[in-house]
């Protein structure tokens, strides 16, 4: 993912994270309030001794019962406000984390196909996981040390001014060396999540590739590999999280030994300038101040949290930034009759990579069945991936029905296509949720079966253990290669679009299944246009028309027996693969 021109500073990042705090405002309120009750009641605690001290000293027996229930009520209050703040700031902060997390996932929806080439799963995965896990350490924990401490400290100061102002100022001398100590951990703390963050995610990554590939692994003996690989990944994170325990650990005792020398100076000083009126007033007075050290050392210790939220947050904010695929069209049609024109396109993923298609030109009739064939790299499935608009182009036209698909609505556009790929994606759902996927859900069961049938699925669907209603495992696992391919297909045919693009969508069958798709395939490709990328000559010679592409260009195009005759690139190609024969 592109960084942003100028990295945003903690306090901008932070202020835009509070911002989700709004619809949750009156919780936020209350939380406050509970907090604000909370620390009010460190003072008037201190206070109250400094009373039972001049009321000893005094011998007055007539506070006896009422000054020790004042404590109790004092404690019952500071209670209360303590739960009412950590319970109301609870709720605003998973709130804030559910919000981030679905718009972090509805965000994934809407991004070009490019952003997902440039990332890799596990870092995608680890942000929706572990970086808005961390944001609740910001939005919560920290939140609440810096309210409820933050105050305490403000109420305690308040009152020691209140009794002697002189004395006070003191301890304001310290504030400036403790401000810069925050200051210079805060940045390197930053630095040193951003670092965690993304080692998390190389965990992440290797770890969903180890299972994703377990059966390789295996039969390749990787074990030791992924064992080494996951090993480097895991002691790099742990070595991150060690330099920021170092810091933190480190920045406590600084700031208690700077406020104890403050202390000292201030003990030191009250024997001699303090002006309050009695003994239980000086005790207060020293009582509170020594009160200050833990809220500050909290302050102090939260200082981590904060700054692992704020780079948490950072990355969040980050993708959230990305531009979204650009839906600029306002066409929309019920159903496009399929008559697909391309003008002197050309395309390239990276700029400085060059073109990886040049100057292609090719009009595609409604109802024809057109085959693209070639090497490996030769742009068959980026181009046919241009089409649902996957990739945007710039250089050339792209029409269907003589409108350029950058006119269209996209999803519109995407309602007109079914596509059937060769890596196929299933879902850990039924058999029929898997068929009847997105906007098929309202499909009849009728209808499911009948594509089912149409794809040579019903078959092997019956067999299984409640048929349609069978739980097929993640991404299919269950299933055989050939199974999966079939359910695909039989989900582009309850499509019904009147574009069909099949990307090698039989190379996962036998011959004897392949056979039988392909009679099923000729059959829904009656009355569409079908876009068939292929290595496997055998399974597009009956095309319409075939086009030979080599190294992004158009070097051919005709039927079989006309290529053939041509004896140039597609008779070697065929040649090639059957020369057994």
């Amino acid at each position: 993912m592109s960084q942003s021109s100028t990295q945003q500073t903690s306090l901008k990042i932070y202020l835009r994270l509070l911002g989700y705090v709004k619809p949750y405002w009156l919780l936020f309120l209350i939380s406050i309030l509970g907090f604000v009750v909370f620390a009010l009641t460190q003072p008037l605690l201190t206070h109250m001794f400094g009373v039972l001290i001049d009321a000893v000293e005094a011998a007055d027996s007539k506070d006896r019962l009422l000054l020790p229930l004042s404590v109790v009520a004092i404690f019952a209050v500071r209670g209360l406000g303590g739960f009412v703040g950590s319970y109301f700031l609870a709720r605003v902060a998973q709130g804030i984390v559910h919000t981030l997390r679905t718009q972090l996932f509805n965000k994934l929806t809407v991004l070009p196909g490019s952003f997902f080439d440039e990332q890799n799963s596990g870092h995608l995965i680890s942000r929706i996981t572990y970086d808005t896990a961390g944001v609740t350490t910001a939005a919560t924990g920290a939140l609440k040390v810096l309210i409820r401490e933050g105050v305490t400290v403000i109420a305690l100061l308040s009152y020691l001014l209140y009794i002697d102002w002189k004395l006070t100022l003191v301890f304001f001398a310290v504030g400036p060396f403790i401000g810069i100590i925050v200051s210079k951990v805060g940045k390197r703390l930053r630095k040193l999540s951003t670092k965690v963050q993304v080692a998390m995610g190389h965990i992440t990554h290797v770890s969903s590739e180890m299972i994703g590939g377990y059966r390789e692994m295996r039969s390749f003996g990787g074990e030791n590999y992924e064992k080494t690989r996951f090993e480097q990944a895991s002691r790099n994170n742990m070595r991150q999280n060690i330099k920021i325990a170092l810091m933190s650990s480190a920045t406590t005792p600084i700031i208690q030994l700077i406020m104890s020398i403050a202390m000292a100076m201030l003990f030191y000083a009250a024997f001699g300038f303090f002006e309050g009126d009695s003994a239980g007033a000086f005790v207060a007075y020293l009582t509170t101040a020594g009160l200050i050290q833990k809220p500050v050392r909290q302050l102090s210790e939260v200082i981590g949290d904060v700054q692992k939220g704020v780079a948490a947050a950072e990355s969040v904010f980050q993708q959230l930034d990305q531009v979204a695929e650009t839906d600029s069209g306002r066409h929309e049609t019920e159903r496009a009759r399929g008559k697909l024109s391309i003008r002197k396109l050309n395309f390239a993923y990276n700029a400085d990579d060059g073109n990886v298609l040049e100057d292609i030109n090719l009009d595609i009739e409604s109802g024809q069945v057109v085959a693209l064939v070639g090497r490996s790299g030769s742009g068959k499935t980026t181009l046919a991936s241009l089409i649902p608009r996957f990739y945007s182009h710039s250089d050339g036209d792209i029409l269907l029905d003589g409108t350029p698909l950058q006119d269209y609505r996209l999803k519109n556009l995407r309602c007109q296509i079914a596509l059937v790929n060769q890596s196929v994606t299933l879902f850990n759902d039924t058999v029929a949720n898997n068929i009847a996927y997105g906007d098929l859900a309202v499909s009849s069961r009728e209808q499911v079966v009948a594509a089912a049938t149409a794809a040579h699925a019903l078959e092997f669907i019956e067999r299984m253990p409640e048929g349609f209603d069978t739980l097929i495992g993640e991404d299919g696992a269950r299933l055989s290669g050939g199974q999966r391919q079939r359910l695909a297909i039989a989900r582009a045919l309850l499509k019904d679009a009147p574009v069909l693009i099949l990307d090698e969508a039989t190379s996962a069958l036998d011959t004897e299944s392949e056979r039988a798709i392909q009679e099923a395939l000729e059959e829904v490709m009656k009355g569409r246009t079908t876009l068939v990328v292929a290595h496997r000559l055998s399974t597009i010679e009956m095309a319409d028309k075939i086009v030979v592409m080599e190294q992004g260009r158009i070097v051919e195009q005709g039927s079989h027996k006309e290529l053939l005759a041509q004896q140039g690139a597609y008779a070697k190609l065929h040649s090639l693969q059957f020369t057994d024969s």
